[in-house]
């Protein structure tokens, strides 16, 4: 059976959740949603979880009076939290600072001091770092990486100037490799404007990177030098295999290595296309299958800031339009992988034309033609409007294998414009006075389609879904019955009692 494993990358506790967080985890929800479906429950599996250690970490907790595992406990809940809003059904939440992680961390790092790169040279080695550190980005800096002295993502903080003797990892002696697997297609970055970014970061040439770091007391020692910190990077990268068991080679770790999908934001591309699959190379292990990075959300034409104030907190979109409604209006906006603007008066315009007067009022109109002219029994039919509901689903499928999750819920909204308008042409209120038989017909087509329209949304909306298929009275049916066989057409049972009930979104 085919085994399906999808990562976000763990989220740095130096602030609550915002809405890049919230976009990256909905967009793996979505994912995981649908294989679990296709593949059964089992054979899949989601990791999210935060990244709790670092300098910064360190800072920030002493200037709340706090010490950093306190610190990192409440920021982490508020992740927990906003995912629990959001409806988020991660398998596994994985902490930096949890013991099974650090025990994965220290075997890892400790696997490395022993092994040969592709050079023949031992792939770490100790030396001296000279250069510029980003404390806000805890990553080290090239001239190249600055802009007029300044990191392009933290332009308010300084670089420092480190010289200090760490660990280094030789990722120079992959730079072939890693060429070569993203050229093959056997590690797939995208989009590709990614995989171009990245081959030109290759092209460009690599240097080997310091993996520790000296005077830094919250992390995880280097295992074989009790001196130095392994550096916060290559400790969080190595959630994605700790959080499976990889220490012990559990049976979840067999089972769900590689990962299938590793979703991240484009800031952080460098890490998980370069300096991950070297450090996998040098362990040993197998090559994530596709390392997908999507871009950055403006507000109004202008970066998120709290400064000018135009941060959005998810769990403010859930208050306001409900935890389907939230997830909706998040990966509506624009098709995953670009940047995109998002104009924040345009949420309850966009609720109110797409779920309320659109998904909503599509179920309640033909439930309540349903209950109006058939006593809430489905109609005796065989489906056969023109929409080729396979060709739908075949779409969607091909639709989630290149991550168009943007457009497959397009065309789900399209589905319900194509509702809406073959209800307008065949008037059924003027067919109940003239043509039973013909009513009969329409409200089966209509009635199969939500039905599959209830299926397909589930991934994005499975409060709506759900409550869907209450109202068609088939949600035992969807427990007993496999996906492939839900997708085949004219299952609605003539003579199922259906309901029309509450409206599923209330307009705004």
């Amino acid at each position: 059976m085919q085994k399906f494993y999808i990562t976000t990358p763990i989220y740095y506790v130096n602030d609550k959740p915002h809405l890049g967080h919230a976009y990256t985890t909905i967009a793996g929800d979505v994912l995981a949603r649908y294989y679990r479906q296709k593949l059964g429950p089992d054979n899949v599996w989601f990791l999210t979880g935060t990244d709790e250690h670092g300098v910064k970490v360190s800072q920030t907790a002493e200037k709340f009076d706090k010490t950093p595992q306190a610190y990192a406990d409440e920021i982490s809940a508020k992740f927990q939290f906003a995912w629990d809003q959001l409806n988020i059904s991660y398998n596994d939440f994985i902490r930096t600072t949890q013991t099974r992680h650090e025990e994965n961390v220290e075997f890892f790092v400790s696997k490395l001091k022993e092994a040969v790169g592709p050079d023949g040279q031992s792939v770490i080695y100790k030396g001296t770092y000279e250069g510029l550190y980003c404390y806000g980005c805890e990553a080290y800096k090239t001239e190249n990486d600055l802009v007029d002295g300044k990191c392009l993502d933290h332009p308010n903080i300084e670089p420092a100037y480190l010289k200090e003797e760490n660990w280094f990892f030789r990722l120079s002696a992959f730079a072939d490799h890693i060429k070569e697997v993203i050229e093959r297609g056997d590690f797939i970055v995208a989009p590709e404007s990614r995989k171009n970014e990245v081959l030109r970061f290759i092209t460009d040439g690599l240097d080997d990177i310091a993996i520790s770091r000296a005077n830094v007391d919250w992390g995880i020692k280097v295992p074989f030098d009790q001196d130095q910190t392994i550096y916060v990077w290559v400790d969080a990268l190595l959630n994605y295999i700790s959080a499976l068991g990889y220490k012990d080679n559990d049976e979840k770790f067999k089972t769900f290595w590689p990962a299938n999908v590793q979703l991240l934001a484009k800031d952080i591309l460098k890490f998980h296309a370069i300096i991950w699959p070297a450090i996998l190379m040098a362990g040993g292990l197998d090559l994530p299958r596709v390392c997908f990075a999507h871009g950055f959300f403006t507000v109004d034409g202008q970066k998120m800031s709290k400064t000018i104030g135009n941060v959005i907190d998810p769990n403010n979109l859930v208050a306001e339009f409900g935890s389907d409604g939230a997830r909706y209006l998040i990966l509506s906006q624009y098709p995953f992988g670009n940047d995109g603007d998002i104009k924040a008066d345009d949420f309850v315009i966009k609720y109110n034309a797409d779920l309320a007067n659109g998904i909503g009022n599509l179920v309640s109109r033909v439930l309540g033609m349903i209950e109006k002219y058939f006593g809430g029994l489905v109609p005796q039919g065989k489906y056969g409007a023109e929409y080729n509901l396979k060709d739908f689903w075949g779409n969607l499928d091909q639709g989630y294998a290149d991550l168009k999750l943007y457009e497959n819920l397009k065309s789900m909204i399209d589905l319900v414009s194509w509702c809406d308008n073959y209800i307008d042409q065949t008037k059924p209120w003027e067919l109940a006075k003239n043509d039973q038989d013909k009513l009969e017909k329409v409200l089966y087509n209509l009635i199969e389609i939500v039905r599959h329209l209830s299926i397909a949304v589930y991934p994005y909306l499975p409060e709506t879904a759900e409550a869907i298929w209450d109202k068609l009275n088939i949600s035992q049916v969807m427990v007993e019955t496999k996906f492939e066989d839900l997708q085949k057409i004219g299952l609605m049972e003539p003579g199922l009692k259906v309901t029309k009930g509450d409206a599923l979104f209330a307009r705004k």
